[in-house]
């Protein structure tokens, strides 16, 4: 799928990075890591897309830190796609889809927002790639009827993300098999690896993580087959502002990329 001139995702194209902090702390940081992940996927010739929320509307406690909202962090996130680096965001409500698709190349979909369909068709109906966010409580089989909701507003630019399955209290697994399962629809797979290691809320006002296991399930999920890998990115994870436990640090991005293009060349 065709995100901009110079990227792609699925569809024949090499695995695709998707990259950035949780949420944008501020222009100054968001920049720094853009550029820094930017550096590294053109090192190793991989496609690049930008990704960073302007609102974490699903914070474990109210007093949770949750960006600069929508004005400014559509601005902010307008900055980095001035530079040429294509960007991705999650919408809350259907309201913020025209003005988001303005400024950004994909919309995504928030696991909890997976099965409402007034936010589905309002980003279907902008006309941008849109990126659905399994749910936790949703099946392989039936997240593709979220897919249908996008595709009755005649855009069938859809990407499909897994991003873990509750498994009782504070715990997420990944079923591989439904990697498999939802690219048996025809869209684009997405793993999202950082997110498939939350804890969540275990760590009482706030989500927990076992970020020991990213290079393993992402190594698994590409051996499987997906179309690109999701991963939150901080120089610093332990000073994030949100989901800094199941964060992959900085300074392993790059191996842990060269790893996963080696196993995506055997398959």
């Amino acid at each position: 799928m065709r995100i901009t001139d110079q990227v792609s995702i699925g569809n024949g194209a090499p695995l695709a990075l998707i990259a950035g902090p949780c949420v944008i702390e501020s222009e100054q940081h968001v920049h720094f890591l853009a550029t820094a992940i930017a550096e590294i996927a053109a090192r190793l010739n991989m496609p690049y897309v930008f990704k960073a929320s302007f609102d974490k509307a699903n914070r474990s406690s109210v007093s949770s830190y949750r960006g600069p909202g929508l004005t400014e962090g559509l601005r902010i996130l307008q900055t980095i796609r001035d530079r040429g680096i294509p960007v991705l965001t999650d919408i809350h409500e259907p309201a913020q889809a025209e003005p988001v698709a303005a400024a950004v190349d994909i919309l995504q979909i928030p696991a909890f927002l997976c099965r409402q369909t007034d936010i589905l068709t309002a980003a279907g109906r902008t006309g941008k790639v849109v990126n659905v966010k399994k749910g936790q409580f949703v099946s392989p089989q039936d997240i593709r009827l979220a897919a249908e909701k996008v595709a009755s507003t005649g855009n069938p630019n859809i990407i499909l993300t897994e991003r873990g399955s509750s498994f009782g209290y504070n715990n997420l697994v990944v079923d591989m098999r439904g990697l498999a399962i939802m690219r048996g629809f025809g869209y684009p797979v997405i793993f999202d690896a950082t997110h498939s290691v939350q804890l969540p809320g275990a760590a009482g006002t706030a989500s927990g993580g076992q970020p020991e296991f990213i290079e393993p399930l992402s190594s698994a999920a590409v051996a499987v087959g997906i179309d690109a890998v999701f991963l939150e990115v901080h120089e610093s994870p332990d000073r994030a502002l949100s989901d800094g436990t199941n964060a992959l640090r900085l300074d392993k991005l790059e191996p842990l990329l060269k790893k996963l293009q080696r196993l995506a060349a055997a398959r």
